[in-house]
């Protein structure tokens, strides 16, 4: 058995990410294992990591082998399994392209929120078919220190909390978790993103991330925001009948996000592939024993 585990790194609008690639499932990476990896200063570092494994070896994603060969098994920076990561899966898509398992042109990958369709362009931007938003009813408020906010509750396959604020200072450190309430909005942690106006069809945010902290970027985030952002300024695509189009700048740079008509959500912006390298399998296996 090899000793040694080859790894690449990259980002997406510097939402960063350990990328493992593993078509046959063999690579044993529990909860602990992933946040060593993760870890900026004991490990590679990253917001999360890219567990690349062919659709039919993983048991969640057998069911959707027929329609995408690749599965982007994806978790947290501390470990847990998310449903979702608009800018991981545009990193995903690079690192196939770079690999030689595709090319140019569209390309199906699976995740937990479902089967994402992809586009890689001639200009290197990547395209994610982000699906449609779901948004629950019911009155959801987020907090920082004394300040409150009303929010937007917005489902992107995973959960999101939408704060308009005067300031994107006043989302403070984002060191933990932003408290909200209801608590039974969000049962299981929500990511929270709070907003300024830049200009017409233009906002910026700062995000926390569930499991993450604050990072440069968040792809769900950031559609999210365009859809919270559209009701707010009544642009509905379904009501009007007219696409709608958000440039939404993040820390770590900027996604275009169209609305649809018929409700889909397309998310374009740059990936790039910046490292690659070996892992230690000792070292892996004490990590993974803690």
């Amino acid at each position: 058995m090899s000793t040694r585990i080859a790894f690449l790194k990259g980002h997406g609008t510097e939402n960063d990410f350990v990328i493992v690639p593993d078509p046959e499932n063999a690579i044993d990476l529990p909860p602990a294992a992933v946040a060593a990896l993760c870890d900026r200063r004991a490990g590679i570092g990253g917001d999360g990591l890219l567990h690349v494994v062919r659709s039919e070896a993983h048991p969640e994603a057998r069911h959707m082998a027929a329609e995408a060969e690749w599965f982007m098994d994806y978790r947290n920076g501390d470990g847990s399994i998310a449903e979702m990561c608009g800018n991981g899966v545009r990193v995903f898509a690079r690192y196939l392209q770079r690999a030689g398992h595709t090319t140019e042109g569209d390309l199906a990958v699976a995740t937990r929120g479902g089967v994402k369709r992809v586009h890689i362009a001639k200009d290197g931007d990547v395209t994610v078919g982000m699906g449609r938003a779901l948004l629950p009813e019911g009155d959801v408020t987020v907090s920082v220190g004394e300040r409150s906010w009303p929010a937007r509750n917005v489902n992107m396959g995973n959960p999101h909390a939408v704060a308009f604020v005067d300031d994107l200072s006043h989302a403070g450190d984002l060191l933990s978790p932003p408290p909200f309430s209801p608590a039974a909005a969000y049962p299981d942690g929500v990511n929270v993103e709070f907003v300024v106006d830049r200009g017409p069809r233009h906002v910026a945010l700062r995000v926390h991330e569930r499991g993450a902290g604050e990072t440069r970027s968040c792809g769900t985030g950031a559609c999210a925001v365009a859809v919270a952002t559209a009701r707010r300024d009544g642009a509905d695509p379904a009501a009007t009948g007219a696409p709608a189009t958000y440039t939404v700048d993040v820390p770590g740079g900027t996604l275009v996000i169209t609305e649809r008509p018929d409700g889909e959500i397309e998310m374009t912006g740059p990936a790039v592939i910046v490292a690659e390298g070996e892992i230690d399998a000792d070292w892996l296996a004490a990590a993974a024993a803690v």
